[in-house]
Order: C-alpha cells, then sequence, then structure tokens
C-alpha cells in the first residue's frame, strides 16, 4: 500500500576515512524513500532550490518514487557537511546551511491525502503535525525526531507524537525524551506519551522494538566494507515502515502480528547497512531485491540458536 514520506531532500559535504564528496544527494525523504520503495510505492512531500540538478530529479523518478509533493522554489538547496571519526561512530558538524528549507511549509498533494501509510521525516515537530493533519486518517503513522527538538520544542514534541502510532529514535535520544537510563523503562515512558510502537536504534550495535506485546531486541550487520554511514538511521526507517506497508498491516487494528514486527525491524537493519556500503545514495543505484532478501535470510541465520 502507498507510504507518503514528508522531510528534506538536501546535498551533502563528506568526509570519511573511505573518502571524501563536496556535493552529495542527501536528505531524510531521500533516504526514506528510496529504501521503502523496494517494497511499497511511495511518494515525498519536500522542498528543494533552483539549483537542484534534474540528473537527480531523474534518478529519484527511475526509482519510481512519487515527485508531486517535491516543490522547487527560487534559492538554493538545503546543504549540511560534516567529517567522520576514524571509526565512523561520531561526526563534526561543519557546515549547515538551511536556504529554501528554512521556509518548508508542507502542503500535501489532493493525490497524497488519503495514503495509508505515512513517515514523517527528522523536521520541526509544528511541521509533522500539520501533516498529520492534513491527511485522512492513516493505517499507520509515525515518525523521527533528535535531540534538537527534545531539548528546545519539548512541549510542541509532545504534542505532535501523542497522535503518532509509532517513532524511531536512537538510544541517547530516548533517554533524553524520557529522562530515564535503562532502555526499557524509557520506552514505556514513551510509549505513555503516545506512540505505542518504539523502535530504539542503537547504530553498529542494532535496534531495540518495544510494543503492547513486548519487546524484539536484533544485533547490527556487520560491514566488512563501510564508507559512509550517513542516512544509515533514514534507510532503517524506510525498511521498517516499507515492508509493513507492503503487507497492508497495521499493529493498532490487530493486523500486524509479533512476526511482521520483527520482519519490518530486520528488514530496517537491512537497507541501513546496504546504506552504509557507498557514498551517499549510491548503494541504491544498483541494489537489488535479491540482494536484500539475501541479507535477510543472514539475519536470520545468525540470530538463530
Amino acid at each position: 500500500m502507498s507510504l507518503v514520506v514528508v522531510g528534506s531532500v538536501a546535498y551533502d559535504g563528506l568526509k570519511t576515512p573511505a573518502g571524501e564528496r563536496a556535493r552529495a544527494l542527501g536528505g531524510a525523504a531521500t533516504y526514506i524513500a528510496l529504501s521503502a520503495r523496494y517494497f511499497t510505492p511511495a511518494s515525498i512531500v519536500a522542498i528543494v532550490g533552483e539549483d537542484f540538478d534534474q540528473q537527480d530529479v531523474d534518478f529519484l523518478a527511475s526509482r519510481q518514487i512519487g515527485l508531486e509533493g517535491l516543490e522547487r522554489v527560487p534559492g538554493k538547496t538545503f546543504f549540511w557537511a560534516g567529517v567522520y571519526s576514524d571509526d565512523m561512530n561520531d561526526r563534526t558538524t561543519l557546515a549547515t546551511e538551511l536556504n529554501v528549507f528554512a521556509g518548508f511549509d508542507p502542503k500535501l498533494p489532493e493525490s497524497y491525502r488519503s495514503a495509508p501509510y505515512l513517515m514523517l521525516g527528522n523536521i520541526q515537530p509544528g511541521l509533522q503535525r500539520s501533516v498529520l493533519g492534513q491527511m485522512a486518517r492513516p493505517r499507520l503513522a509515525g515518525g523521527d525526531t533528535m535531540n534538537f527538538w527534545i531539548n528546545d520544542f519539548r512541549g510542541e514534541l509532545l504534542e505532535t507524537i501523542k497522535d503518532w502510532d509509532f517513532l524511531l529514535i536512537n538510544d541517547s535520544e530516548a533517554k533524553l525524551l524520557s529522562g530515564e537510563t535503562n532502555l526499557k523503562r524509557a520506552a514505556s515512558a514513551i510509549r505513555a506519551m503516545g506512540p505505542k510502537i518504539i523502535v530504539i536504534k542503537r547504530g553498529e550495535y542494532g535496534a531495540v522494538l518495544f510494543h503492547e506485546g513486548g519487546h524484539f531486541s536484533l544485533p547490527g550487520y556487520i560491514l566488512e566494507t563501510l564508507k559512509d554511514p550517513t542516512g544509515a538511521g533514514d534507510c532503517f526507517a524506510g525498511g521498517f515502515i516499507g515492508y509493513l506497508a507492503s503487507r497492508g498491516v497495521s499493529p493498532l487494528d490487530g493486523t500486524a502480528t509479533q512476526e511482521d514486527l520483527a520482519r519490518a525491524v530486520v528488514y530496517g537493519s537491512v537497507m541501513g547497512s546496504f546504506c552504509c556500503e557507498e557514498f551517499s545514495v549510491d548503494r541504491f543505484r544498483t541494489l537489488t531485491r535479491e540482494e536484500i532478501d539475501t541479507r535477510f535470510d543472514e539475519f536470520r541465520r545468525f540470530t538463530a540458536f
């Protein structure tokens, strides 16, 4: 079933131990949609400037991503630059130029408003709430956030996530939002805020799913080649929601089983791992569904005992 993805489409300046790129396609909506599209039809809502390259539009279109909601306005596209540590677990931001993204006020095309699945990328909580308000009630809606919104827009964030079905968040952000240092207690506290499904991402150490039926923990996929971790969390999100949308299920009406949710987490981890193998979105230029399912089966084998 169809999925609407709202967030940033951007250019990134990247430097990792594996090399560097001065201007590479990025942005949360880009990564989420590219990942999700392997499972389900996906469309994006985002804003870019007049400098956004036609070849990047063509690439997204070639992956059958709906672009009716991609707004092009005068000015420059959102740009971020950063450098990663030797182990790639930490990064230092060198530049954040919001450009046209500073005026982003997402307006959903009429054709998007009845979509049954919604993934809200890491944008200002008020904008996330506005998007959900423009839709007929999706079967499953939720999104991502970050420490900046938790610290400086806490009231607005809490008002927003109370209407979400799921929240994807990393371990340090989960502790910050909940005030708990234990992840299980943190998840319980966040579930009480609204979203009944919590996925806590732990980077190279995997992810933990918490929901009404209990929890499911998955280790990270150990890569032999790691070039660029930018976008891995968004690709996780795309695999997670994309798989659930492909099944046409929702945990809220009882149509999603524990197995569906666990598989969604595994597919999220699979997509995040592929993202790291090349710079920017380059892995998605060649990635096949057969490769994805092969890695899914690898997860099944190395977690069985």
